[in-house]
């Protein structure tokens, strides 16, 4: 199951294991790259909002799955790369929209 891949790939990077409320008390979840918001007004004093990737929809659902069952909370990227590793395209058939 790619779920499953997803899973191991992502508890395979010991540094990103870390529960929402770990994150929190760190004072990171309001920052990069925790926090999509963070990097997008971090673009806009840049000035390259357009250099922005805002993750696709699944991206979401799925970390929602993998801190349901793991309890770990792993920034968008990650996220997004071990879906890439495992198979996974948009619906166009890209990396990207």
């Amino acid at each position: 199951m790619k779920q499953n891949k997803i899973i191991d790939y992502l508890l395979d990077q010991k540094h990103l294991l870390l529960t929402k409320d770990e994150i929190e008390a760190k004072g990171l979840l309001a920052s990069a790259p925790y926090s999509m918001s963070a990097k997008i007004y971090i673009g806009l004093s840049k000035g390259n909002i357009d250099n922005v990737h805002v993750p696709h929809s699944d991206v979401y659902y799925v970390r929602a799955s993998v801190e349901n069952r793991t309890g770990y909370y792993f920034p968008l990227d990650a996220v997004e790369e071990a879906m890439r590793c495992s198979g996974w395209r948009d619906r166009r058939n890209s990396w990207r929209y």
